[in-house]
């Protein structure tokens, strides 16, 4: 008997990406309205695969995060009028989550500076939720009532804005704890550059990275390759990225290096040599410090040229791989 799913969705509400997406310059310009009118529909495709499938949908809006729609903790105000034409379910999926979405961006009003969507806010929750309806407790009520339903879990994350580089470690402390909670994190990359942490997030995870090549396609986008849950996926043909950028964010600016060094104690990341660690406060030898800054840019110009992974920048001149010294830093690429 097929197992029910269990369906995290996080929607990216960024207003000027998607301000910046419905303009008609694009190649294939995609308003917030059109968008929700496709995403609805998978999503009600999601509830009619199975009467036991469950669907949850979080917003990251500018600032914060916020639950748009839960199929198992309806609130009162979410029953809308009865429709005979209309299949109730679907039809509060699609009233709460537009009305909602609606209300939100009414309450933003007009910012002089918008600050970034939080998105790793979203993701967390989404976690939170997913452990309670995995794990109930017996003083939990009205959540995964029936024992005998084991859930599939999964998070799918529509994405507009850029990468945010000050999140790398929150994204990353998400990412191991939703391999810990076995959960399977989509991507859609609906807008925008590619982003170098939910590629991470989805590679880490056995998770599809999806970049909308033709964005007027997003409904056969979601269905061909979201809609089916892990279980089913083995004998699917489920695409994935081909190209995978494990770039990482330096603890000590929060940019994105193509080389970095880390720390030997702690594995803290940092774009330059530092004498301590400041992280873990450790001391490194003045030594080492001198090999690194005088092996740095020659070995950054070799690397280019052969396209090779860097290893000990302790032992540059060799080709093999070198442990990392007791107490020193190592190269990371």
């Amino acid at each position: 008997m097929e197992k029910a799913s269990h369906l995290s969705v996080i929607i990216d509400l960024s207003p000027t990406q998607w301000h910046l997406s419905a303009q008609t310059s694009n190649q294939y310009p995609l308003s917030i309205e059109t968008f929700l009118s496709q995403l609805l529909a998978f999503l009600n495709a999601h509830i009619a695969s199975k009467h036991e499938n469950s669907l949850v949908i979080f917003g990251a809006l500018p600032g914060k995060s916020v639950l748009l729609y839960s199929s198992t903790e309806l609130l009162s105000d979410d029953v809308p009028s009865l429709d005979a034409n209309s299949y109730l379910p679907f039809k509060l999926v699609d009233s709460a989550v537009v009305q909602r979405i609606m209300n939100e961006f009414d309450a933003i009003g007009e910012l002089e500076e918008e600050p970034p969507c939080a998105l790793v806010g979203a993701v967390t929750k989404a976690l939170c939720y997913i452990n309670r309806i995995t794990h109930p407790s017996s003083t939990t009520a009205g959540v995964a009532e029936d024992p005998s339903i084991v859930h599939d879990p999964r998070i799918l994350i529509l994405s507009v804005s850029p990468d945010l580089s000050s999140s790398y470690i929150p994204i990353m402390n998400a990412i191991f704890s939703a391999q810990k909670l076995k959960v399977t994190i989509d991507v859609c990359k609906v807008y925008g550059p590619d982003t170098v942490f939910l590629q991470q997030a989805a590679h880490l995870t056995n998770g599809s990275y999806i970049y909308l090549e033709r964005r007027d396609a997003l409904l056969q986008y979601l269905i061909m390759s979201f809609l089916s849950p892990t279980s089913i996926r083995k004998i699917l043909a489920v695409p994935k990225q081909d190209k995978i950028d494990f770039r990482a964010a330096c603890f000590c600016h929060k940019n994105i290096v193509d080389i970095g060094f880390v720390c030997s104690v702690c594995l803290s990341i940092f774009c330059q040599p530092l004498p301590v660690c400041s992280t873990c406060r450790t001391k490194f030898p003045i030594n080492t410090l001198k090999r690194l800054n005088a092996a740095r840019p020659a070995l950054t110009r070799a690397n280019s040229r052969i396209g090779l992974p860097l290893t000990n920048l302790n032992n540059a001149a060799s080709p093999r791989p070198t442990s990392t010294p007791p107490n020193g830093m190592s190269s990371l690429r």
